[in-house]
């Protein structure tokens, strides 16, 4: 005779953690998507990986990304060009005789 166990603890805390977390609706919308895709993919591993990826990064994320990537790239060939600056100007000065430069 087999006997009927409720739930287990910790899978049902386990359960309601992936709920809070937006884990189960995640994966409840990727396969959804799966589903309704017309032709299937050859991998839906790799469907399901590429989908969860987009899950997580919004197009703003991804543009704001894009231009602080520009604006640092801006910034760091302009302290380029003033490091390069700095290092013809020190140069100057250190080939310059401390006198003056006048020898009498």
């Amino acid at each position: 005779m087999a006997h009927y166990k409720g739930p287990d603890p910790k899978r049902e805390q386990f359960r309601r953690y992936l709920e809070k977390a937006g884990v189960v609706d995640s994966l409840t919308s990727v396969l959804v998507s799966l589903y309704e895709q017309q032709e299937k993919p050859n991998n839906a591993l790799e469907f399901v990986k590429q989908q969860l990826g987009a899950v997580g990064q919004t197009s703003e994320d991804a543009e704001a990304l894009q231009q602080e990537v520009i604006n640092l790239r801006q910034k760091c060939a302009r302290l380029a060009g003033e490091n390069k600056e700095l290092k013809a100007k020190l140069q100057r000065y250190e080939s310059v005789p401390e006198d003056g430069g006048t020898a009498n």
